[in-house]
């Protein structure tokens, strides 16, 4: 927990010295050590204890001396001083995406706000709009940030709760009294966003694993205490619900703890036309009231003969129907890719060189990765001219030719002009493995724009994957507008690949369109859009994407081993 605390703290650090104007090396410095702790693999304590802290990635001596001050003391006095300066509330305003630090500045300045309501009430007020720089646009603009704000409040991504809950079990099944234990409800789904987390537990000794469970060092309060049900606050403001069953009801409680609602509801109809009753504590024969199962989740499934239904495709979305007549899919796992293929290094915005992206990839066991830097248009991210762009594909080369068990592929993100035309012409694109296509600017356009914008993408022949489709970011920016089967049409006739960005707060193309573009034989490419080494980690959250969108191995193109990839990006646009 105390590589989140550290990231939580040197990320606050970053925005306060965004506000104060800070040198921007500076401020980048501790956005970079942000991304380390967060893809840390081991526990930065440890690391402490060995005296290896110089070893990590962007950790220089400054950053060093105080992850030890927090470490030793639990206090950061740099950070406590830095508070002082600007009220806390002022920071706050940089989680509504329409503001910057400049602009957070002007507004404490000019109108006093230093909190989310103010600025909803100055906003509300028009007061905001004779601003330098403002007007009613922006004033609009800030109002739906503030609405995703609080739709954000409301529900936390998956790729930041699934880590806490790990942290809680991993500490909970040391424990001789836990018999099993696994996450259930919507984070057991893999919902892209969740409300709380649910914990489900088997043990026949509650007492002793409840008062463990409510000492746990992220406590910050106990909602409820009782023998076979618990809830906890944590530090990230997250409630956690831990449920202790016999191990006799195991399978039954976390059948039925897992939903969705939906679904549940049909498995108890079922059960009701075949003489059962399904609750949290097994399977019931109606008419004498005997316990026929309930010990092993699959139990439950079986007595209903259906195949035990994957977690992530219990949305009532024909899954039970589908298992009735076994034509369920054999939806991906994760050990079906082979790469990932949307990666940045430094040489645009990204942290590691490119060989240290590679080096990570082949300790995962991938055969390629694709490196696919920004393009020029995005400036602000680095982006490559076509000079330093075919420079960049030298040095690929010139790696692949060096090191062994992995190979790179040559690619570029080019990004989509808003007449459709790409940021590189042919000639440059042609000496690629891999292109990508994404709309980087001009969200909101029309739909009739946006969507012709990505059609004139896919007709390029040079262009394989386009990333992130819909443009959104979780609880910061709807989706741009844009013709969803349209685009799929499109992209089935072209042969271009659609990708799950896997990146948490993107998860884009979502599971429901995934579906959509399975059927009309659209291929899926998973890339994480990884701006560091411990970024690749993220591929569990696209791959659980896919899975909700009932995605097989066939569907998706990075299963596919290097010699058989070549030949569809050669052969298939």
């Amino acid at each position: 927990m105390k590589n989140s605390e550290l990231a939580d703290i040197f990320n606050q650090i970053a925005k306060l010295l965004k506000i104060k104007g800070e040198n921007p090396f500076k401020i980048r410095a501790y956005e970079n050590i942000v991304s380390v702790l967060n893809g840390l693999p081991m526990d930065i304590e440890m690391v402490y204890r060995k005296g290896e802290l110089n070893n990590i990635p962007g950790v220089g001596k400054a950053i060093a001396q105080k992850i030890e001050e927090y470490l030793t003391t639990n206090h950061l006095e740099y950070y406590e001083r830095l508070k002082e300066t600007i009220p806390a509330g002022v920071v706050e305003l940089l989680d509504i995406l329409e503001i910057g630090p400049k602009t957070a500045g002007l507004l404490y300045k000019s109108l006093g706000v230093d909190s989310i309501d103010k600025l909803e009430k100055a906003t509300r007020e028009h007061r905001i709009k004779d601003l330098p720089g403002m007007g009613e646009k922006t004033e609009e603009n800030i109002l739906r940030g503030i609405n995703a704000y609080k739709k954000r409040h409301e529900r936390i991504l998956l790729g930041k709760a699934l880590p806490i809950a790990n942290a809680v079990m991993n500490h909970l099944s040391k424990m001789k009294e836990v018999r099993e234990i696994s996450i259930a409800g919507s984070l057991r789904r893999r919902a892209e966003t969740i409300r709380d987390i649910d914990i489900l537990v088997a043990s026949n000794q509650s007492d002793v694993i409840m008062k463990a469970f409510t000492s746990l060092p992220q406590v910050t309060e106990i909602l409820s205490e009782g023998l076979t049900k618990s809830a906890i606050l944590t530090k990230d403001n997250l409630q956690i619900d831990l449920r202790i069953v016999e191990p006799s009801s195991y399978g039954a409680a976390l059948q039925y703890f897992t939903g969705s609602q939906n679904h549940n509801i049909k498995i108890r109809g079922l059960a009701q036309k075949r003489g059962l009753k399904i609750n949290e504590y097994g399977v019931y024969d109606v008419k004498t009231n005997k316990r026929i199962a309930g010990e092993q989740e699959a139990e439950i499934y079986k007595m209903l003969n259906l195949p035990h239904i994957p977690p992530e495709l219990r949305e009532d979305r024909g899954e039970i129907e589908s298992g009735l007549v076994n034509v369920l899919p054999n939806i991906l796992e994760p050990s079906c890719l082979k790469g990932d293929l949307h990666l940045h290094t430094s040489w645009s915005d990204g942290k590691n060189s490119i060989l240290e992206m590679a080096l990570e990839a082949r300790k995962i066991g991938y055969q390629y990765i694709a490196i696919t830097d920004h393009s020029q248009s995005l400036g602000i991210a680095g982006g490559l001219t076509a000079e330093k762009l075919l420079k960049q594909v030298k040095e690929i080369k010139q790696l692949n030719s060096e090191i062994k068990g992995i190979t790179i592929l040559c690619g570029v993100e080019v990004d989509i002009k808003s007449d459709g035309s790409l940021d590189f012409p042919d000639e440059i694109l042609a000496e690629l493995d891999i292109v990508i296509a994404a709309i980087h600017s001009g969200f909101k356009q029309k739909a009739e724009q946006i969507t012709h914008r990505i059609i004139r993408a896919m007709q390029n022949k040079r262009v394989h994957i386009i990333a992130h489709p819909t443009g959104r970011l979780i609880g910061y920016r709807e989706p741009y507008l844009i013709d969803i089967n349209k685009m799929i049409t499109v992209a089935a006739d072209t042969g271009t690949a659609l990708e799950i960005n896997a990146c948490p707060e993107r998860l884009d193309l979502n599971d429901v369109n995934c579906r959509i573009a399975k059927e009309k034989g659209v291929q899926i490419a998973i890339g994480t859009d990884a701006h560091n080494a411990p970024g690749l980690k993220a591929i569990e959250f696209g791959v659980s994407v896919a899975r909700r969108g009932w995605l097989e191995e066939t569907d998706v193109i990075n299963t596919l081993p290097l010699h058989k990839l070549l030949k569809r990006l050669r052969n298939n646009k």
